[in-house]
């Protein structure tokens, strides 16, 4: 069986330094906002060359966070991808805000800058892009937008640690950044965390603050926060990992490269441009018999995933923002996708044996 995922497997090489840090930390018994904390955030911070990593608890809180901090007017509008995960929409939900889905390109499945302009509205008040499956959105012109506008732009780098557009890292872009280390990301955690990075020193004040139940100062609340605090386990994990995660996106784009030189054109590939620098954290493809085709390859023994199998707008939680709004090319990319084997822990044999049984069906 070729399974789609082994973290146990894509995290043994930093088995024996996990336990050394987590050994120190028990004697240490300092847990919350400790040194480990502050170091990986100035290693993350240096890896993107941005000036602020504040890390907090999970992915969905970073984005929260990142934009309660602006203090937008409740009501007011945020453009988003209409084929993102989930979790980018409940953040601008969370914040009393609305969101405005804007179809993606059905080549790179990120958001269409073109159509950006037509959705902004007196209201609209960011733009939040998300670099989706290990691509860069098109930044230049979409920064260009919002200046154009005087919108402020968020980006979900939940699935691009170390994507570049134009060399140039992801989350490095906008006024400020939300990054998700689910266990499965190419730089994932051992459990859920996540982080905000920005340029902008007041951002990066009121994060901290708000991270913290509204404090800088034991007892003392300035704010009405929350607690969503990046542990020291966590941080200390990430610390390790980070020190690989640009061999781990070599590995993953290598493995890449095999299905883009073997895959038959029956399969829809992803799409490459050489200004863009994928880190394919998810490698999808799409096919009219999306499920004839996954469930041909799990009786030969290889597992796939769907990301995602049903669209924002039509998820029950939230489908009353979007009442008789349709959303074609979502639908399209959500109905045909899937996505093929590709962790840190496959070995180039593992790719060619899944190419071998996919070109036969």
């Amino acid at each position: 069986m070729i399974e789609y995922e082994n973290l146990a497997l894509s995290n043994q090489i930093f088995f024996d330094e996990f336990s050394s840090e987590f050994n120190s930390i028990l004697k240490n018994s300092w847990y919350i906002l400790g040194e480990k904390v502050k170091n990986f955030e100035r290693l993350f911070a240096d890896y993107l060359k941005v000036k602020h990593c504040i890390g907090v608890a999970n992915g969905l809180d970073a984005l929260i966070l990142a934009l309660n901090n602006f203090n937008f007017v409740p009501g007011s509008e945020v453009i988003v991808p209409s084929n993102t995960y989930i979790a980018t929409i409940l953040s601008i939900i969370h914040n009393r805000l609305k969101p405005v889905l804007v179809e993606p390109r059905i080549d790179t499945y990120n958001i269409d800058y073109q159509k950006i302009e037509e959705a902004i509205t007196k209201r609209t008040a960011a733009i939040m892009v998300v670099h989706l499956y290990g691509k860069s959105c098109e930044m230049k012109p979409i920064k260009n937008i919002c200046e154009k506008y005087n919108l402020k732009l968020i980006e979900d780098c939940a699935q691009s640690h170390g994507a570049l557009y134009f060399s140039q890292k992801t989350g490095t872009f906008g006024d400020a950044a939300a990054f998700s280390f689910y266990p499965t990301k190419n730089l994932g955690a051992i459990g859920d965390a996540g982080a905000v990075v920005t340029n902008d020193d007041s951002i990066a004040n009121k994060i901290l603050t708000l991270r913290n139940y509204g404090s800088q100062k034991k007892y003392y609340n300035q704010l009405i926060g929350y607690n969503s605090r990046l542990d020291e386990i966590q941080a200390a994990f990430l610390s390790i990992k980070l020190k690989k995660l640009e061999i781990i996106n070599s590995h993953k784009r290598e493995l890449a490269d095999l299905y883009f030189k073997h895959l038959k054109t029956d399969f829809q590939l992803p799409h490459r441009n050489e200004n863009f620098y994928d880190v394919f954290h998810i490698f999808n493809i799409r096919h009219p018999k999306r499920d004839a085709l996954k469930e041909y390859l799990l009786k030969n023994n290889i597992k796939t995933e769907i990301h995602y199998p049903i669209p924002p707008h039509k998820q029950e939680a939230i489908s009353q923002y979007f009442v008789n709004q349709l959303y074609p090319i979502s639908e399209e990319i959500h109905n045909t996708t899937l996505s093929l084997p590709i962790s840190f822990f496959h070995s180039k044999e593992d790719i060619y044996q899944v190419i071998e049984i996919i070109n036969k069906f």
